[in-house]
């Protein structure tokens, strides 16, 4: 009888604790002052009461993201250019008419669809100087009444660094994602790698070839190949099919050609089966992620309370002092990291020149080997010819990746390491030259290896593979003996092409990995050096009101902090 009762019993589920967690956060951060987190918070519960979550459609810059976001909801209503167009987040969902609003801090302000271009186009609104959190873009439209919302990021790979963060930032709200890629390349490092962050949150992706009117059936074969093989290894589960479509033809001519069909249908079926499945996650991680935020807020707000006065002021002169001789030392470092990256390009090249050399003639040997056994029609052997100079271009192209990403990774280890070493030291520094400082992390502990994955992929060169009218009589009328020879010598020649090039393409990927690498890792050593003195200047402003009124009022704050902090961690998931 007991049993029976406590299965009749009110339980309390996952789902009461995250929306018990939930309330407090946005009870307990109005509480701190904490506006941002109760912003927020209030704005995840209206997502949840509403039965709203986000697809985010994802990918590199000029991918056509925006035009693909219109083309879904059947009119123009976000800016599409040429140019690194979009600097803020942008959400579309339904609304019985077409308005919008932006959010500035944590104000909403209404605004006329027409004006949606001054506050997320990087002509009218730079670097988001606005201070743009989000614009959310109203729209009746079917597919937005399930609760679906699509959001447009900024592109990544964009030459705004302020893009790319934003974009970054929003992932932890994104409940699926709708992946653009292209031909050119079909997905680059920084693509993978959003991908690979976005995948840590949700299990729904789907992929689309974007422009797909502007390519060959071959360039989009080789596109799709590619980006499904590289998803695949990184992410570790098998890819579903690439939808191929052109955003551009659907809105001029409203017609759903190649797999628009395919596509929208895809996006009405998650709404119906996963839709309420994706709220609720929405739920349970949007509440522990502010629930961490607001954790952290509190400790900093203790911690400045407990500090006093003067010894922060002396801790944040001291801050600025170090961190300005830390930047002039990188600045001085500059020069000289450019000098050993210019090293690095000379001796890369000079293996790829030592490689090429001995590769050619062996992989034209070894093609001969292969071709010398192959017996079919005289229409197949060109064919065959043509498909074993690629499996053997591909061996050798595999082969100096292999060499070469492992050696280029070892030379710029050691020439990034000076720059870790500087910054490393001034912490150092900071942590024995004063007490007050003590607590601060002894090493900034980046990781030294290429911090962007590889952009590199092969191509195949088909426009030389196709047979002219005289290749095609030769092959025709020539005696077998001597038609082969000749086929001989065009595919060795085009196997040759194709291990000079895709070689020459992965020596150029090294290069531009070694640049970017250099220069994410200057921005990553800068900013971390200044967000430990804007944390400190920060913690002692809130500090200054509540040691100004006394030892009583402090000693009560930070029993009331220390509350709050016992409260939420109570209700913080395991």
């Amino acid at each position: 009888m007991a049993g029976a009762q406590q299965q009749i019993g009110p339980q309390h589920t996952a789902g009461d604790r995250s929306r018990d967690l939930l309330a407090a956060v946005s009870e307990f951060a109005a509480e701190v002052g904490a506006s941002d987190i109760a912003a927020d918070a209030l704005a995840l519960n209206e997502r949840l009461a509403e039965g709203r979550f986000y697809v985010a459609c994802v990918g590199q810059f000029k991918r056509g993201k925006s035009t693909l976001l219109n083309a879904l909801v059947g009119q123009p209503l976000l800016p599409a250019g040429v140019v690194p167009i979009t600097t803020a987040v942008t959400v579309l969902r339904y609304g019985e008419r077409v308005q919008a609003r932006v959010r500035l801090g944590s104000e909403w302000r209404d605004i006329a669809p027409s004006e949606i271009t001054a506050y997320v186009s990087e002509e009218q609104n730079p670097a988001n100087e606005k201070g743009v959190g989000v614009v959310e873009v109203f729209v009746p439209n079917a597919l937005l009444a399930s609760g679906m919302c699509l959001v447009d990021t900024p592109g990544i790979g964009s030459v705004i660094a302020a893009n790319t963060e934003a974009t970054r930032a929003f992932v932890p709200h994104v409940d699926a994602a709708l992946v653009v890629i292209g031909a050119d390349p079909p997905i680059s490092g920084d693509e993978v790698a959003l991908i690979e962050q976005v995948a840590q949150h949700v299990q729904e992706l789907i992929l689309v070839l974007n422009k797909a009117d502007r390519l060959t059936e071959d360039e989009r074969r080789e596109a799709i190949a590619f980006a499904r093989k590289v998803l695949a290894q990184r992410l570790g589960k098998l890819i579903a099919p690439v939808f191929q479509v052109s955003a551009t033809e659907r809105l001029s001519s409203g017609d759903p050609a190649r797999d628009w069909s395919g596509l929208e249908a895809a996006l009405a079926t998650l709404a119906v089966n996963t839709g309420a499945k994706l709220v609720r996650e929405a739920e349970r991680r949007g509440s522990k992620l502010l629930a961490q935020r607001l954790l952290h807020e509190i400790s900093e707000q203790r911690d400045a309370l407990l500090r006093p006065v003067e010894e922060s002021e002396r801790r944040i002169a001291l801050l600025r002092s170090c961190v300005a001789e830390a930047e002039q030392a990188l600045n001085d470092l500059g020069p000289l990291f450019a000098a050993e990256q210019a090293r690095l390009s000379a001796t890369f090249r000079t293996q790829w020149d030592h490689f090429i050399k001995a590769a050619v003639s062996a992989a034209r040997q070894e093609f001969s080997a292969a071709l010398s056994p192959v017996v079919a029609r005289r229409s197949r052997v060109r064919s065959e010819a043509i498909q074993l100079a690629q499996d053997s271009a591909t061996r050798w192209c595999e082969r100096w990746f292999s060499q070469a990403e492992p050696a280029a990774e070892h030379l710029y280890r050691a020439a990034a390491h000076r720059f870790v070493e500087v910054a490393n030291g001034f912490l150092e520094r900071l942590a024995t030259s004063t007490g007050a400082l003590a607590g601060l992390p002894r090493s900034v502990s980046p990781e030294l290896g290429f911090r962007t994955g590889s952009r590199f992929y092969s191509t195949e060169l088909m426009h030389l593979t196709g047979r002219s009218p005289l290749q095609w009589l030769a092959d025709s009328v020539l005696p077998p003996a001597t038609a082969r020879r000749r086929l001989e010598r065009e595919a060795g020649d085009y196997l040759e092409r194709l291990v000079t090039t895709n070689t020459s393409r992965i020596l150029n990927d090294l290069d531009e990995r070694v640049r970017e690498s250099r220069r994410r890792l200057e921005a990553e050593i800068r900013g971390y050096l200044h967000e430990v003195c804007t944390s400190a200047e920060r913690a002692l402003e809130h500090a200054r009101g509540r040691q100004a009124a006394g030892k009583q009022a402090v000693q009560a704050e930070v029993k009331r902090l220390q509350a709050i902090h016992r409260r939420i961690e109570a209700l913080c998931p395991e």
